[in-house]
C-alpha cells in the first residue's frame, strides 16, 4: 500500500482522500480512486486490450500530457503508450508499482 500511496500521491500527483493500511482513496476530480490490498493476483498482461479478472484500467485527464508524461519519465515510471493522437484525443499508458496499467489524455478543459 504504501508504494502504491507513494506513487499515486507523490508521482501522478492526486490528492489524497482517506488511507489506512489495507484501504486508500484519492480525488481525481471528478470520481473517487480506491486502492486496497489483496492477498494475490494474477500479472497483469499489459498487450491486452482488456484487463484481466480482478483489474482495471483507469484513466486519468490532464491539462498538459507532455508535462505529465515528462513527469512520469523523470520519476522512472514505466511508459507502454508515449502520448500520441488515437481517435482525437492524446492519450499516453503507464505502468503503475504493481503493474497496473493507467491511461492519461490530454483534456484542455481540465481545471
Amino acid at each position: 500500500m504504501e508504494r502504491s500511496l507513494t506513487f499515486y500521491r507523490d508521482t501522478v500527483g492526486l490528492p489524497l482522500i482517506f488511507e489506512t493500511p489495507e484501504w486508500t482513496e484519492f480525488s481525481t476530480g471528478g470520481a473517487t480512486l480506491a486502492l486496497h490490498n489483496v492477498a494475490e493476483t494474477p500479472p497483469v498482461d499489459t498487450r491486452s486490450e482488456s484487463p484481466a479478472p480482478g483489474h482495471c484500467r483507469p484513466g486519468l485527464a490532464v491539462e498538459d500530457l507532455d508535462a505529465f508524461h515528462l513527469r512520469m519519465v523523470e520519476h522512472g515510471v514505466t511508459c507502454v503508450q508515449a502520448p500520441k493522437d488515437v481517435f482525437g484525443a492524446r492519450i499516453a499508458q503507464y505502468l503503475d508499482p504493481d503493474g497496473l496499467v493507467i491511461s492519461v489524455s490530454e483534456n484542455s478543459s481540465v481545471a
